[in-house]
């Protein structure tokens, strides 16, 4: 195959420098002719996501008619995506120019750290936004009571303190494997799962770890937003009038969309790891949720929200804002 060829051609070239503490990334195959147009597409990309994800929090944070705590939880999960579309994408465009890139190990770990840390907190703020929806459209009357500042500040709070923390022992177990001989990557960036295939001394640590933590991660999330969201369908269907039963519809197929989207690729590529064949179809799948995802997400959540764009033009009255829970 021609992305076995390449990986031949890069370890002739990688191996005098067989004992030095880097990495390979081999990144994309076959790409010569097209790579100015792929690093140019995915530079705006990178641009736009970043643009769209800072008028997000921009709008949150100065805009006072925006009360509700969907908005709160929305600029969070901004962020959050910022942190991993720039832990990825500025290093995948210097591969994609060089056609395959050096990375020493601390640079490596450093970017599985804060993807793991990322990915596990948009997993938890994903969650914790179902929540949302399920109280605002299950209980409405207790919406505003249940769902305070300090509510919201917890949810928050733990969805970030358990990423942080979580991500830690992935880390912790990398420094003590050996990578020797070769250390070629076939991925576009240093994620978990590519790197641990390139380890002599063995990564089970690595494997019991993913598969710990899948358990809090995505399939105990993947079970409270079903049956949440079974509770709002069943509470939707039995709404009177066919306005309140679109607009509810509409809030809750915007999140249900980047869940099924998020947690499908997550699950993929991390709770069932692909053969050794399918690493192309791997990294078209990463690329869902390590780029499509934090673009996808302010438009699908909040652009294409009418509060939003009335909020975004400077020329909008503002006090006429509804200030209703559901977005």
């Amino acid at each position: 195959r021609a992305e076995e060829s390449i990986m031949i051609v890069m370890n002739e070239n990688f191996t005098n420098k067989s004992n030095i503490e880097e990495f390979l990334i081999i990144g994309f195959v076959n790409i010569q002719n097209i790579k100015i147009l792929l690093f140019i597409l995915f530079m705006i990309i990178y641009l736009v996501t970043l643009s769209a994800n800072i008028m997000v929090i921009s709008i949150v944070s100065m805009c006072r008619y925006i009360v509700s705590p969907m908005y709160f939880f929305l600029s969070h999960l901004s962020f959050n995506d910022m942190i991993i579309i720039t832990n990825i994408v500025p290093e995948m465009l210097y591969v994609i120019l060089k056609e395959g890139s050096t990375i020493s190990f601390a640079g490596c770990f450093t970017q599985i750290y804060f993807f793991s840390q990322s990915t596990i907190t948009e997993c938890l703020l994903l969650t914790v936004m179902s929540y949302d929806r399920y109280l605002a459209i299950c209980n409405p009357l207790r919406y505003s009571s249940v769902m305070d500042l300090k509510l919201c500040g917890s949810l928050v709070a733990s969805s970030w303190g358990f990423g942080i923390l979580a991500a830690l022992p992935h880390i912790i177990i990398l420094n003590q494997i050996t990578f020797c001989g070769l250390k070629v990557v076939n991925h576009f960036f240093c994620d978990l799962i590519p790197v641990l295939r390139v380890s002599c001394s063995g990564s089970l640590a690595n494997e019991i770890v993913i598969i710990v933590m899948s358990v809090p991660v995505t399939f105990v999330p993947i079970l409270f937003i079903t049956v949440t969201y079974i509770n709002i369908f069943l509470v939707i269907i039995r709404i009177s009038t066919t306005t309140g039963k679109q607009k509810a519809f509409s809030t809750c197929s915007s999140h249900l969309t980047i869940v099924c989207l998020y947690y499908g690729t997550i699950v993929f590529n991390y709770v069932v790891p692909p053969k050794e064949e399918y690493l192309g179809l791997q990294k078209l799948i990463s690329m869902l949720y390590t780029i499509a995802a934090p673009l996808l997400n302010p438009i699908i959540y909040s652009l294409r929200n009418e509060q939003f764009k009335e909020e975004a033009n400077v020329g909008t009255d503002r006090k006429s804002l509804s200030l209703s829970p559901l977005p």
